[in-house]
């Protein structure tokens, strides 16, 4: 592959004898490796495009600040709603229920003790998502 060729010019006013080099540079491998990179990009720009679907929270118009519920768990299943002791679980899925069904939903705010078995907080998320409740959190 030759990368520069050699023209020969005369200069004006002088011989064919005196003539001087013009060394010009040969672009046709530059063009061919930048064909070849312009081919690669289009080919591979199809794999990046790929879309996820995301639920982004919507912007919400009322300004109402939502009541804060903080549930309190210890480790013997003692539970309070809001500084106010609960029987049973029944009694705690009837509040769980009526804090769903609220147009403008509580933040619930779960604070287990340290020692609360991590099968009694699972069973209060999972509790709180089948009834609907979208704003829960685990607070320490």
């Amino acid at each position: 592959m030759k990368l520069y060729s050699t023209h020969f010019s005369a200069r004006a006013g002088s011989d064919e004898t005196d003539a001087i080099p013009m060394v010009e540079m040969n672009t046709t491998p530059l063009i061919d490796v930048m064909l070849v990179l312009l081919v690669m990009l289009i080919i591979t720009i199809p794999v990046q495009l790929h879309s996820l679907t995301l639920d982004m929270p919507s912007l919400q118009t009322s300004t109402v600040e939502p009541e804060v519920v903080v549930v309190q768990m210890d480790a013997a299943g003692f539970l309070r709603w809001n500084a106010e002791g609960v029987a049973d679980i029944a009694g705690l899925n009837a509040r769980v229920a009526a804090a769903a069904a609220m147009r403008v939903q509580p933040e619930i705010h779960l604070r287990p003790s340290p020692d609360t078995p991590y099968a009694f907080v699972a069973a209060f998320l999972v509790m709180s998502q089948k009834a609907g409740l979208t704003k829960v959190g685990v607070v320490n």
